[in-house]
């Protein structure tokens, strides 16, 4: 193949990947700050393209276009110890919008949804999505995605590399078994945090029919219909369990009682969700919820995705760690109240703003202003609980801030077999980190931080937890490998850059 064979392959790839993205020319040439013309000689091949210039199309279009052998890791080389100042606005939940982007399948008709984060979750989700035949496109670069399933799904197509990159794919168990007898669905992957079973879902909807059968790499799922005649209990208050169960009751024809059910956030959304395709839900925010479903479902809909609480508080730890002012916007409330309470006991000063809502017209939001603060270590252990306790995810940011609070804290990470083992990468900056067992660290501040070289963990929240050390430490660190941070937070790097902190992206290639 000549140069020039190369340049039109390459330029027909970038033309079909924008276009897939619902981005016209002049806009990928806008976010790119090059001439409309200039990306149509790229796409005709006829213009030499860069290596730099295709990581930032790649970027853009949140799509790796070529490849150099094996894909290029991302690092971020961070010059730390900078004061950080400014504003900054919480981004849409990365939780809610993966669950809602499996609940579209339920419906027939076409769903909008409103300011989806760009993340490589997302974006696993839509690939597996688009190749059992689903229409996904973004519409314009406010982040509006348009998805419209086919009359029928082509499951044996499913994009298994894809879907084995991310847990979220078991959250189509629930949309799919009413509407398929047979299908097989490849294993859940994600982070790496030890065995997660997913008993609870299968727990949760065998009153549904679903039997399921795991072989080396896949799920075999066979689903006989039942009428439910009683009360569903979840074993677990399961976040994602509880909206596989939730999904599987709308699209049953009749009326389910769920106990026990999480009313956590993306469970919420999941739920305005429904009930904007006309599904009825009573005791949305409560662990008990009745559900009365339809046997089909055919509606053109949109949702605006509501903010994202677990962002929230990795903002407000980069402004505790770094001892800065900064303003977070757009902050769910009632899902990081309890949290900052916590903090508030530890010392933390920070002014709140009125409640006012979001544009779901159902989460409450407010605007937090962090203020220089002395912390000392809780009186109390860190631990999470189901909600309204701390969440999960926040549990390490909760930790991290520790490290900075006077005195010795214990952190209690239950619910994850090896979770709280990736504190010890800490040590490496210099904090005093001691093990207890697999679940339980003692952590003792205040930390004089140090910089070094860590490869990030193979999990979402312990790499961000080094990520927002590393802009506490004075001096260069480097961080690599940041798939696990891109998997969950949009755009992060840049936009701690616009507070002040100094983030460089470099990819290997």
């Amino acid at each position: 193949m000549t140069n020039e064979d190369y340049k039109i392959k390459i330029g027909m790839l970038i033309q079909e990947t924008r276009q897939a993205r619902g981005l016209t020319q002049s806009q990928l040439a806008e976010a790119l700050k090059t001439s409309q013309s200039a990306i149509n000689r790229i796409e005709k091949g006829g213009q030499n393209i860069s290596l730099e210039m295709l990581a930032r199309i790649s970027d853009v279009l949140s799509s790796e276009i070529v490849s150099l052998n094996k894909p290029g890791k991302i690092n971020f080389r961070i010059n730390g110890g900078k004061k950080l100042s400014g504003e900054i606005e919480v981004k849409t939940s990365k939780n809610a919008a993966v669950g809602l982007l499996c609940a579209s399948l339920l419906n027939h008709g076409t769903t909008t949804l409103r300011h989806v984060a760009r993340i490589e979750e997302v974006n696993r989700i839509i690939e597996v999505l688009q190749s059992i035949g689903v229409k996904v496109r973004w519409l314009n670069d406010r982040n509006d995605l348009e998805i419209t399933p086919p009359a029928r799904l082509k499951l044996a197509d499913i994009n298994a590399e894809a879907a084995k990159r991310t847990r979220s794919v078991i959250m189509l168990l629930g949309p799919l078994m009413q509407q398929y007898k047979n299908f097989e669905l490849p294993f859940a992957g994600g982070c790496k945090l030890g065995n997660r079973t997913i008993e609870p879902h299968m727990a949760g909807l065998a009153p549904f029919g679903l039997q399921v059968t795991a072989t080396n790499d896949s799920y075999k799922v066979v689903v006989s219909k039942k009428t439910i005649d009683k009360t569903i209990l979840l074993t677990e208050r399961s976040d994602t369990a509880t909206e596989n169960v939730i999904m599987a009751a709308a699209l049953y024809d009749g009326e389910i009682m769920i106990r026990n059910a999480s009313p956590n956030y993306m469970v919420q959304d999941l739920c305005f969700y429904l009930q904007k395709l006309g599904v009825k839900i009573d005791g949305i925010g409560t662990t008990t919820l009745q559900i009365r479903g339809l046997s089909t479902i055919n509606r053109n809909v949109e949702y605006y995705v509501s903010e994202d609480p677990i962002e929230a508080m990795s903002l407000v730890a980069a402004g505790i760690v770094t001892n800065s002012e900064i303003t977070i916007k757009r902050a769910p409330i009632e899902f990081i109240e309890i949290e900052m309470a916590i903090l508030k006991g530890m010392g933390l000063q920070y002014e709140i703003s009125d409640e006012y809502k979001a544009k779901n017209d159902e989460t409450r939001l407010v605007n937090i202003k962090l203020l220089e603060s002395k912390l000392v270590a809780p009186k109390d252990k860190l631990h999470s609980m189901p909600f309204p306790g701390v969440n999960m995810d926040n549990l390490p940011l909760l930790g991290l801030i520790a490290t900075v609070a006077k005195g010795r804290t214990l952190l209690h990470d239950w619910s994850y077999e090896t979770r709280a083992i990736y504190f010890t990468e800490l040590t490496k900056l210099n904090a005093n980190i001691e093990l207890v067992d697999p679940h339980r660290v003692y952590i003792k501040g205040p930390t004089k931080w140090k910089p070094a070289d860590i490869i990030a963990p193979p999990a979402l929240r312990p790499s961000v937890v080094i990520l927002l050390a590393m802009l506490a430490t004075p001096g260069v660190s480097t961080l690599r490998d940041v798939y696990s941070i891109n998997r969950g937070y949009e755009d992060f790097a840049n936009r701690l850059n616009m507070l002040g902190a100094e983030i460089e992206t470099l990819r290997e290639i």
